[in-house]
């Protein structure tokens, strides 16, 4: 019998005097925003582990991800390859802008050709060290984003039962509505291919965790690898609400809401599919859209997967 592990992982913020990433101190503490907050997340498989010019594609993803006024307050990210990592932590707009899971080593990214990374915004998201500044300053304002901060709680990696060594990389955050609780943001890449049977005991192992004492629900999002017709309605079965189907309902047609195998030429009669999700519970979405990748040359996409930008009230 499978009994998933647990491992405690940090979350860092660029410290510019440093020049370094340093791990954030993690403690519970109560909350600091209001009710009704919106949050925006950005899902993206960025396909890092393509030989052909992975730095340079997840550069382009990156650009897409942050162009336009507002950045994203969340950004899970999968199949981050390990070099693909270090480009990412290099990055000024990161370092400048967001907190970073796996800064602090790679330990994650050892014997396995990649993994996930979440990027969470330094204006939306504090650490418990910094709430008494934050009270003083500008807690409550949003740092000019529409929007107060939540607090961190913790950070680990869930091993789940995948023949690939796939995992959910977890952030707990407290949850404003219940004092003591945590809401998570589980950042998944599912198994691939021909693995219903894993995928049906992975949504279970990661509905468990949202529903267990302590935890008010959360956001499931990434790389479901739904390819197979039960895959359609998997995540319905176990109570969780699919913001794609809650918002646009259940599409059938070709290339509705697909976020595979869009704008490509598909060989062995295979047609695009709704792979990337965005999941919930005790969470409410308020909007969910499809990007596009761009292409580095005639016919070759940035990756093979869209991203999916999904904003949900907390």
């Amino acid at each position: 019998m499978f009994s998933p592990q647990r491992l405690s992982r940090p979350l860092s913020a660029f410290d510019h005097a440093a020049r370094r990433w340093t791990a954030l101190p993690l403690r519970p503490l109560a909350p600091l925003h209001n009710l009704g907050e919106r949050l925006s997340l950005i899902s993206w498989n960025i396909q890092a582990s393509s030989w052909v010019k992975r730095v340079e594609r997840s550069q382009l993803i990156l650009d897409r991800i942050l162009k336009g006024p507002k950045s994203p307050d969340i950004i899970f990210l999968q199949e981050v390859a390990s070099e693909v990592r270090r480009s990412l932590l290099d990055d000024p707009r990161v370092r400048s802008s967001f907190l970073a899971s796996d800064a602090e080593d790679d330990k994650d990214f050892k014997g396995v050709p990649f993994a996930t990374m979440t990027l969470l915004s330094n204006e939306r998201f504090v650490s418990p060290s910094n709430v008494l500044a934050e009270k003083d300053g500008s807690e409550g304002k949003g740092e000019g984003r529409g929007g107060s901060k939540m607090v961190l709680d913790s950070v680990f990696r869930m091993t789940l039962p995948s023949r690939y060594q796939r995992d959910a990389l977890c952030v707990n955050v407290r949850d404003p509505a219940t004092p003591g609780n945590v809401l998570r943001l589980l950042n998944v890449h599912l198994d691939s291919l021909d693995s219903h049977f894993r995928r049906a005991y992975e949504i279970f192992l990661l509905d468990r965790l949202l529903r267990e004492g302590g935890c008010s629900g959360g956001v499931i999002a990434g790389d479901f690898n739904a390819v197979e017709p039960n895959d359609l309605t998997l995540v319905e079965k176990f109570g969780l609400v699919d913001a794609w189907v809650k918002l646009h309902g259940r599409t059938t047609g070709r290339d509705e809401g697909a976020t595979w195998g869009v704008g490509v030429e598909l060989e062995d009669g295979l047609e695009p599919g709704r792979l990337d999700k965005v999941v919930m519970l005790g969470l409410e979405p308020a909007d969910i859209e499809i990007l596009q990748p761009g292409l580095v040359g005639p016919s070759t996409p940035w990756s093979d997967h869209c991203g999916l930008r999904c904003t949900f009230t907390v």
